[in-house]
């Protein structure tokens, strides 16, 4: 069965209080994240990975040691991180459930140091790419950054909440003011419930 596009949990306009403005998400979503999901179903046509989940894709794509991930990587990574991105979202989400933040405070000392140890990472990410929240396969949380569409499935990680960097995601809003747009996402955009339901 063909991958598809998946709606969006709001509508267009649901997030432009907290600064991703409709048009962001009518490019980002209904242009570029369609774009990734026609083009990995083209790929895998008649290929031992049609008909295998989106996440079996992922990583049994990934080459860790390849400069360039190949076409299929590049496209499943990246259906499976905005769709998971989308869900990372929303409006009026963004206090901190009290285990999340206890997790938090004790894995960067504060949340307010989680938010700035994240936005480095995604400030300090070269290119195109993506900050990540992770927990490790012994529970621990850790701060990455990936290039282009590389997610936390190709580490044995589990995303609790990623950011993409990737210029289409701000430049309507932000222009080049990556740092701004990090610090809107954190403060402004998460939705802080789905990310302590997948801690």
């Amino acid at each position: 069965m063909a991958f598809t596009l998946p709606d969006l949990p709001y509508a267009h306009d649901a997030l432009a209080a907290g600064g991703m403005s409709k048009e962001t998400l009518e490019y980002h979503h209904d242009k570029h994240h369609k774009a990734y999901v026609d083009k990995l179903n083209e790929l895998i046509a008649g290929t031992e990975w049609e008909g295998k989940s989106l996440e079996d894709i992922v990583t049994g794509t990934y080459n860790k040691t390849a400069v360039a991930q190949n076409g299929i990587f590049n496209n499943a990574s990246q259906h499976w991180n905005h769709s998971q991105f989308w869900e990372m979202m929303g409006a009026g989400k963004n206090t901190i459930p009290g285990n999340l933040e206890k997790a938090l405070t004790e894995a960067f000392g504060s949340v307010d140091e989680f938010k700035k140890k994240f936005s480095e990472a995604g400030v300090g990410q070269f290119g195109s790419g993506w900050a990540w929240l992770v927990k490790n396969a012994d529970g621990s949380l850790a701060i990455t950054k990936t290039e282009n569409g590389v997610n936390p499935l190709c580490f044995g990680q589990t995303a609790l909440l990623g950011c993409d960097v990737w210029e289409h995601s701000y430049y309507i809003d932000f222009r080049n003011a990556r740092p701004k747009y990090l610090e809107n996402f954190l403060n402004n955009l998460v939705n802080w419930e789905n990310v302590a339901s997948r801690y």
